[in-house]
């Protein structure tokens, strides 16, 4: 069965949570920040993402905090791995264009 990429705002989601969990804003900021303000999730796109991903048990709630109104997340085992199976997809895929763009310059 053929593994399915993660979105680019999934992959985004789960880079934000690899150094610490983070709320659902803190989670929009560092996205925001990582991608250079390429990606500016609104918060129902933030939760339904958040949502899937708790599904597939790449994030879990870490914690609550403000007497159990902000549920802060962090990056599970599967999660990390997911990240780095994309990124060496990724990674292939920047080579692979690399290479036959080059050529194609230098025709």
């Amino acid at each position: 069965m053929k593994k399915s990429p993660l979105s680019e705002q999934s992959f985004y989601i789960l880079l934000a949570l690899i150094d610490e969990p983070l709320h659902g804003y803190g989670i929009i900021k560092r996205v925001k920040e990582l991608s250079q303000g390429m990606i500016v999730l609104a918060a129902g796109t933030l939760y339904g993402a958040i949502e899937k991903l708790k599904n597939q048990q790449m994030i879990e709630l870490d914690h609550l905090e403000d007497d159990g109104k902000r549920k802060v997340y962090r990056l599970t085992p599967q999660g990390l791995a997911k990240l780095n199976e994309d990124y060496l997809r990724l990674a292939q895929l920047h080579h692979v264009a690399s290479q036959l763009l080059q050529t194609k310059e230098e025709v």
